[in-house]
């Protein structure tokens, strides 16, 4: 378990001098000279890592990835994407990953990017896509996905321990080492190195020789190269060390590579069409395999959900996956139709009993405000419309989203084709392909398979024995009413009320761990209305649900889908028997780590087990199955990423003698 997120988490304080520069009132500093800050950038970074040449000579499908210590205000990413669009092929992508203690308020962004208005088709997106910016990993996306740009919000050195990635170039920046001495120091070197790969080349503005001797220690060979203006020098560097790879094999990138970049994904709810997404944005011809005759028809159907955080203040791996998770889609959504397919109207989340107030007051004390804060009754039915027992906490970011529309916006993608009335039954493999059947009729192949549909999964020969459980939940839909009209933004207690998209709200959702049968039942109706009168006596007045009778009730019912530790399972399967032969030892000692390679089902990816978070952790998912199939930097710390791996529960049944 890591350090919870910290409170003390704030924007870059920033002051702006007479000539409209920001600088830095934390460090004293300046983020960019005051001669040319974007001559300094394209000189210091762009050419001194031999940009323009590396990226017109990427191949199709290619990739380069750029590593920074220090975001700033940006400049260095937007050079570095507008150099990649004037050199780059069409087919080439560039991840950008950038570490940063302190970020730029949207505001101050803002400010100090009109300052180039060259830059302005550039900037522009970014802001776009600058909300919900939290400690931890986040991940932005450009150009249609072409340019990803991930975020590490926090201390660099702690940040990049937990990448995991392979960096082609570094843009060594930040404020400088008499200013910033916690940048410039020899653990975060040794980082540097670890991430580097082979002939990876460094840029920096600083000459100072304590640096240029540091770099050198863990592999670098530093050159001095001419500055500009007052800085007459700066230096450049190559990586002449070994590049590390180092980990636990079962949890080690495949090293799988197709013959054709084809990927069949089985289950078009919002795992499947994020997941598709994910890889038709890198080329990949994507088959979209559904057993009914639309997409989103089971739980990524409902009419609404919730953007709801539900956190923990100890810094989980799932506590630290959602904040990640949520951020992602918060972005997404903003391609979406506002008011019809999401709102972002907020989440009021009632302190309902005193348990709930103490673990309220927990999250309040470990989450800046900017995500999360205390708001007492009075201000909670302000903010909500209707009265209310208690106050709670209050999520400004959240809101409501209608599933579908994401999945259809996930869907639209040129290079995905969606197969209906397709339901698999087996998986079989047949040379480098793998084949979906249904009895003896074959509906689809390809060399990568990924399963996306919920415990579905589980009737497949190779997934038959991942701990997968379908919890049952129903809905009702209330027909809005002018008083009901008041209700500003989401509530939630042990259930939910959203307010009203088309005319209705959306109400629920009850748990059944036995239920079989998706019908709706009037039981559970009235369950939901109970759930109703504790979030609102005065809103189920205003819906006037006591003059309805059970008949007039409607709702819609589908399973969800989740694993024992509430983690969803993400990431490349591996051949159970094999594994168990491979690490038989870690029956008789879980410390030990064998250097026996892990058996994977080569191409067989699963993206499962999201429960009644989908919402917040299937399109991030997404991402993370795409970075591990094109070997790219992954979205999320290495730690969470192996804590939804499918393989540990192979791990964990070897240790427990199962």
């Amino acid at each position: 378990m890591s350090e919870p997120p910290s409170a003390t988490f704030s924007h870059a304080q920033i002051d702006w001098d007479d000539r409209g520069l920001p600088r830095s009132r934390v460090f004293g500093d300046v983020y960019f000279s005051s001669l040319d800050g974007l001559e300094e950038t394209r000189q210091v970074f762009l050419a001194n890592n031999e940009l323009a040449p590396r990226f017109a000579a990427l191949p199709e499908g290619g990739q380069l990835v750029i590593g920074e210590t220090g975001f700033g205000t940006g400049l260095n990413f937007l050079c570095a994407w507008q150099l990649f669009e004037q050199s780059a092929p069409a087919g080439a992508r560039l991840h950008f990953v950038s570490v940063e203690k302190y970020p730029l308020s949207r505001a101050d962004l803002q400010r100090a990017l009109a300052l180039w208005p060259q830059l302005a088709a550039y900037a522009e997106p970014l802001l776009a896509q600058y909300v919900a910016i939290h400690p931890g990993f986040q991940r932005l996306l450009f150009a249609e996905g072409r340019v990803v740009l991930t975020l590490l919000i926090g201390d660099a050195l702690e940040c990049l321990a937990q990448l995991d990635a392979r960096v082609d170039a570094w843009f060594l920046d930040g404020f400088a080492p008499a200013k910033n001495p916690q940048m410039w120091n020899a653990e975060l070197y040794a980082e540097l190195a670890r991430l580097s790969a082979p002939g990876a080349t460094l840029g920096t503005f600083t000459s100072a020789g304590f640096v240029r001797r540091g770099l050198k220690e863990v592999g670098f060979e530093m050159k001095r190269m001419p500055g500009m203006g007052k800085k007459w020098e700066v230096m450049k560097g190559r990586f002449a060390g070994q590049s590390q790879s180092g980990g636990k094999p079962w949890f080690a990138r495949p090293t799988f590579v197709p013959a054709r970049r084809e990927a069949l994904v089985i289950g078009a709810g919002l795992a499947g069409c994020a997941t598709a997404a994910s890889l038709a944005a890198r080329g990949w011809q994507v088959g979209l395999l559904e057993r009914h005759a639309e997409l989103a028809q089971e739980a990524s159907g409902n009419p609404q959900g919730v953007l709801y955080l539900k956190l923990s203040a100890h810094g989980t791996a799932l506590s630290r996956l959602i904040l990640s998770g949520f951020g992602h889609t918060r972005r997404l959504l903003e391609r979406l139709k506002r008011g019809q397919d999401w709102d972002a109207c907020g989440v009021l989340q009632l302190a309902f009993d005193a348990q709930e107030g103490a673990r309220q007051a927990k999250l309040a004390a470990a989450f800046a405000p900017e995500l999360l804060r205390p708001v007492e009754q009075a201000e909670a039915e302000s903010l909500a419309g209707v009265a209310l027992a208690s106050g709670g906490l209050y999520f400004p970011e959240g809101g409501w989203v209608h599933p579908p529309a994401l999945c259809r916006r996930f869907a639209e993608h040129a290079n995905i084709r969606l197969l209906t009335h397709r339901e698999a039954l087996e998986l079989r493999r047949d040379g480098a392909l793998w084949q979906a059947w249904a009895g003896d009729r074959l509906l689809a192949e390809a060399p990568v398979v990924v399963l996306a549909g919920a415990a579905e999964v589980r009737r497949f020969a190779q997934t038959a024995e991942l701990p997968l459980k379908r919890i049952r939940g129903q809905i009702t839909r209330l027909q809005q009413t002018a008083a009901s009209a008041a209700l500003h933004t989401v509530v939630c207690a042990e259930g939910y009320v959203a307010p009203a998209r088309d005319g209705e709200h959306t109400l629920g959702a009850s748990f059944d761990f036995a239920s079989d049968d998706l019908t709706p039942t009037t039981a559970e109706h009235l369950g939901n209305l109970g759930l109703l009168a504790e979030i609102s006596t005065d809103l189920a007045a205003r819906l006037q649900v006591a003059q309805l009778s059970p008949e007039q009730l409607e709702g819609r019912a589908a399973f969800r889908c989740t694993s024992p530790d509430y983690l969803p399972i993400v990431g490349p399967l591996a051949d159970a028997s094999a594994f168990a032969a491979a690490y038989a030892v870690l029956g008789k000692d879980a410390r030990q780590t064998p250097d026996a390679p892990c058996p994977w089902l080569d191409g067989l990816y699963l993206n499962s087990g999201h429960g009644s978070r989908g919402l917040i952790t299937a399109p991030l998912a997404g991402e993370l199955l795409a970075a591990w199939l094109d070997d790219e930097p992954l979205p999320l710390p290495r730690a969470v990423a192996e804590a939804c791996h499918p393989n540990r529960f192979l791990r964990r049944r070897l240790i427990r003698g199962q």
